[in-house]
């Protein structure tokens, strides 16, 4: 991960807290949009979940300065979101949700370089949630 990614995600994240309850609302929308079948993962007060979200996406992007320090709290992560039947092709629709709600939350000051490195981060930390999950709980054929 590059210092520089980190710092972007770092700073369009700082603009996105103070609207933090619209931004989950918009993820989770979206979210349920790309795929209507998502929805049934989800039996608790959706407001709730989305200050889960929000708490959860505000710690992992705190902790890029020190990503050994949060990996096991990400590998943690992905554990139990197996435990909730998330499968592995689910992050590639919650990244594409997630880039889809900075995008419209932040307009025009979410470049395409905070893209990138939005990309980027999710993918190595929806990585290590996919790889522990599995590693806990192999796949059977």
């Amino acid at each position: 991960m590059k210092q520089e990614d980190v710092r972007r995600v770092q700073n369009s994240f700082a603009s996105v807290t103070p609207m933090a309850p619209a931004v989950a609302t918009m993820f989770y929308n979206r979210l349920f949009e790309l795929d209507p079948s998502l929805r049934e993962l989800f039996d608790i007060d959706m407001e709730h979940q989305g200050a889960k979200l929000m708490k959860m996406i505000s710690l992992a992007v705190n902790g890029l300065d020190n990503l050994q320090a949060i990996i096991p709290i990400v590998q943690a992560l992905g554990e139990r979101h197996a435990t909730y039947k998330v499968k592995d092709t689910h992050y590639a629709t919650m990244g594409e949700a997630l880039i889809w709600t900075l995008e419209k939350g932040l307009g025009d000051a979410f470049s395409k370089e905070d893209k990138k490195a939005w990309s980027e981060i999710y993918t190595t930390l929806a990585s290590i949630m996919i790889e522990a999950a599995n590693s806990k709980y192999p796949k059977t054929a």
